[in-house]
């Protein structure tokens, strides 16, 4: 619900962020340690109440701390080493919140609980269920809160956490599409780029315009039967049409993203290109690739 501020037009909008703030990262911490008890089909505490003579079990707390302290080594810790928010000087990684709060998402399954009694109140039980109903309120927690703060990420049904990049051409029609690419090498590297460019970590961004320069390279190569100048030559003329134009177009944009690759250094290894130093570039390099590869896969035979 947009608040009175913001239906009227009174507030600023949002600013849109990748970076997690102290206090939005404080937030989703709380939603994940909320649903820690829906890990507890993992982390068990076996307990028994002698004055009833029964057993039963808890969410194991220290147990989860340890293997956490295996699987995301860099989330932030207090100072008695349990996972905590930051404080006003703390350094923190926020994507080791990200880990977390994939995690819970990967592994969160339903639960019953309550009092053993609800007279006497003994102790307080939790039964582990084989359903994951609960993921749905979990998600809609996690995606409020990047919403309400102009975070650019989101939890998917999928269970893990992509950015949100706007202006885009990527859409769910072109990853379909992508799908349904027969040749399986351009279709594993697009998979791979268009996965990397999701990824929150832009340490991700050059490694997605990597893969998606290699899917480019192979879709020149696509028709077996010829060499691969033949075979991008008989690409574009599939993608034309046969209209003169349209030819010329589309091999002054193909030879445009030869010279860009290049030129930049779009490749790990290679030391005597052009640094790309700022992540928006690599975005607008992606992108300007999968518009050309998904037109072209409209026509491939």
């Amino acid at each position: 619900m947009n608040l009175y501020t913001e239906r009227h037009g009174l507030r600023k909008p949002i600013a849109r962020t990748s970076i997690i703030s102290k206090e939005v990262y404080t937030l989703l911490l709380n939603i994940c340690q909320k649903y820690y008890k829906n890990l507890t089909h993992i982390f068990k505490l076996q307990q028994h109440c002698s004055f009833v003579g029964q057993d039963y079990i808890e969410f194991n707390r220290s147990q989860f701390e340890n293997r956490m302290a295996i699987k995301i080594p860099n989330i932030l810790r207090n100072e008695y080493g349990h996972i905590a928010a930051p404080q006003d000087n703390d350094d923190y990684d926020q994507y080791s919140l990200i880990d977390l709060i994939e995690y819970v998402a990967e592994n969160i399954k339903d639960i019953s609980e309550g009092w053993n009694n609800n007279r006497y109140k003994n102790y307080w039980y939790i039964h582990c269920l084989d359903t994951t109903n609960v993921f749905d309120d979990y998600r809609n927690e996690i995606n409020e809160i990047f919403q309400e703060s102009g975070l650019l990420f989101t939890l998917t049904r999928g269970k893990l956490i992509e950015r949100i990049v706007e202006n885009t051409p990527l859409s769910h029609e072109i990853e379909t599409q992508i799908q349904q690419i027969s040749e399986l090498g351009t279709r594993e590297l697009m998979k791979d780029a268009i996965a990397l460019y999701k990824t929150p970590n832009p340490a991700a961004r050059q490694d997605s315009v990597e893969k998606i320069w290699d899917a480019l390279e192979r879709l020149k190569t696509y028709y077996t039967n010829v060499d691969k100048k033949a075979s991008a030559t008989m690409v574009v003329e599939d993608m034309s049409n046969g209209q003169s134009d349209f030819i010329t177009m589309f091999n002054t944009e193909f030879r445009a993203l030869t010279d860009i690759g290049n030129s930049f250094r779009i490749r790990h290894h290679e030391t005597n290109k052009i640094d790309i130093t700022d992540n928006r570039h690599y975005d607008y390099f992606f992108n300007r690739c999968l518009s050309l590869i998904a037109l072209a896969i409209h026509y491939l035979k």
